[in-house]
């Protein structure tokens, strides 16, 4: 089927404690991974890019990739522009086809950031394009944004309810004790927070820096109103180790052998993912 917008997907996760999945994903074989991790368990999925992988990859080039796959495929799939600070990449994903974006201002002080995520807001709106937001800043690394451990603010929840009013955004990225990354320790989630922010802002709220959060986090955090949990890295650390592994034969050279291995490594953790999310058969209702 054609690309769809995620908006549709999350609130009918919300509605049953469902969360869908976002796989950020960096070449071909990452996105075969999830497109084909997501039809064998017949869930819909959301297809993420960052500013790093559109500069490595191209615009055009991810979006054709895409496209190609969901129109040959039965599930809804959504294609997402994650973390991206730039108005103009943000207009060019549109141009070429992305179903929702993320316009990520959380570095700007609160005033700046309404500002551009409401000019995102109405650019996007007026195509039918959902926009994500971001209050409060999660820490780690995403692509070259670095946010240290000292840096990283908690979302208030009164605050989430102003700039979700003020922006006019579909979804919110909040921070509540994740980092991009993984993680040194056990993290810990402010699951009364969630519970906070969800009973005073009405969209749906977003999970990110879930790489490396216990299953059992995650599912609790679902179940107090995440509606989609990003996941990056637990998908790159299991590529890298598979072409490793494949490479540490000297006779190899053959390129579709050791990124075969490492698709078939990162499809595993995509259906994992699936699984905790609870959207395995979730495509059916779509």
């Amino acid at each position: 089927m054609p690309l769809v917008s995620s908006l549709e997907l999350i609130k009918k996760a919300r509605e049953q404690k469902k969360a869908i999945p976002a796989f950020n994903i960096h070449n071909l074989e990452t996105i075969q991974a999830v497109v084909e991790g997501a039809v064998e368990l017949n869930s819909p999925v959301i297809i993420a890019t960052t500013p790093g992988t559109l500069k490595h990859a191209g615009i055009a080039n991810i979006t054709a990739i895409v496209k190609s796959l969901a129109e040959k495929n039965d599930i809804p799939i959504a294609l997402h522009m994650d973390h991206c600070p730039s108005f103009d990449t943000i207009v060019s994903c549109i141009q070429s086809g992305y179903t929702s974006v993320m316009i990520d201002g959380a570095h700007h002080d609160y005033d700046a950031n309404v500002e551009l995520v409401k000019s995102v807001v109405h650019m996007a709106h007026a195509v039918g394009v959902q926009v994500e937001g971001e209050i409060g800043k999660i820490g780690g690394v995403e692509d070259d944004l670095f946010v240290n451990d000292a840096d990283a603010a908690f979302t208030i929840p009164e605050e989430a309810r102003r700039f979700a009013e003020d922006t006019g955004i579909d979804t919110i990225a909040v921070a509540i004790g994740t980092a991009h990354g993984m993680y040194k320790g056990e993290p810990k989630l402010d699951f009364d927070r969630i519970k906070g922010i969800g009973n005073l802002v009405d969209i749906p709220l977003v999970l990110h820096g879930a790489s490396g959060v216990p299953d059992a986090s995650v599912r609790r955090a679902i179940d107090l109103g995440m509606a989609k949990v990003n996941i990056a890295t637990e998908l790159k650390n299991p590529m890298v180790a598979a072409i490793r592994e494949s490479l540490s034969n000297p006779d190899e050279n053959d390129p579709r052998h050791y990124m075969g291995a490492a698709r078939d490594a990162v499809k595993e953790v995509v259906k994992k993912k699936i699984r905790l999310c609870g959207t395995e058969g979730f495509a059916s209702e779509f």
